[in-house]
């Protein structure tokens, strides 16, 4: 199924203030020095890495922002897997604008590129199981739809995009309620009927009272692939089944196995590694 691109819209604003954090009071002072006004440049961002691509249109947005008649041409499409010295796109007009856009652009796409290639690999751990990978609240502040788009380019999932539009009821939640049968009543009594409900549960004994209750969806949390295996056959197919906690591509297959619904995984878009990107100049 194609990657749906965000709209610019959306993404404009985040790169407009990556950009004025770099240009600072003075803006670029090393490049309004070297390079005279007029100037162009041709250059390519290329992967110095094997992964998925995302981003594209970031690095796009860092140059034409700063001038509108730079021409950026894409040689692939976001959430294509690429290898090593694979051209992602050509970029072409006022060096001046290429140069200073340089690092915002890259910064944006060498993270979610990295998010994308982190995601895909999980993606492949778990192929021939029904589960499917989804990220979570764990994002760099400011950065949420982009690193949720990026996980999207890898071929997982969303979970919720925030605290409005699902509720996902946590052990601290169920603490203050004093139990998860009391705090699932205190929600459906508030929220409206279009809201899914999702409850955390740490152990077969809360599943087993949450079973009375029932849910949208539940969230088994720490358990081992033993366990998870029980509480899906104690759930049988009532509600979806979502599985968290040390998921890594060793772990994945045996959680995946276990015949859960979903798997989310924090790291992906809070410590996945970056995707190298170069951006080099051949003209």
């Amino acid at each position: 199924m194609p990657l749906d691109p965000l709209p610019e819209l959306m993404v404009e604003p985040i790169v407009r203030a990556a950009l004025l954090e770099d240009l600072g009071r003075a803006g670029d002072i090393t490049t309004d020095a070297v390079v005279p006004p007029g100037h162009e440049s041709r250059l390519v961002l290329a992967a110095r890495q094997p992964g998925v691509v995302a981003g594209l249109d970031c690095a796009r947005l860092a140059f034409r922002l700063l001038d509108g008649g730079v021409r950026f041409t894409p040689r692939v499409l976001d959430g294509t897997a690429v290898e090593p010295g694979t051209v992602l796109a050509e970029v072409e007009g006022s060096s001046r604008a290429l140069l200073t856009g340089e690092r915002t652009g890259l910064n944006l796409a060498c993270r979610l590129s990295g998010i994308a290639t982190a995601t895909a690999g999980l993606v492949a751990a778990i192929a021939g199981h029904k589960a499917q990978i989804v990220c979570t609240r764990k994002t760099t502040p400011g950065l949420r739809s982009l690193e949720k788009y990026a996980v999207r380019a890898g071929g997982g999932a969303n979970h919720r995009f925030g605290l409005d539009d699902a509720v996902l009821i946590k052990d601290n939640h169920v603490a203050i309620a004093g139990s998860v049968r009391e705090a699932v009543s205190r929600v459906r009594a508030r929220a409206g009927h279009m809201v899914k409900v999702e409850v955390e549960v740490d152990t077969l004994a809360q599943l087993e009272e949450l079973l009375t209750i029932g849910a949208d969806a539940v969230l088994l949390d720490n358990m081992t692939p033993q366990t998870l295996a029980e509480a899906v056959r104690m759930v049988g197919g009532r509600m979806l089944t979502e599985a968290s906690g040390r998921v890594n591509r060793d772990t994945a297959p045996a959680i995946a196995a276990a015949g859960v619904d979903l798997i989310s995984v924090g790291w992906l878009t809070h410590s996945a590694p970056i995707l190298d990107i170069g951006l080099d100049w051949v003209g």
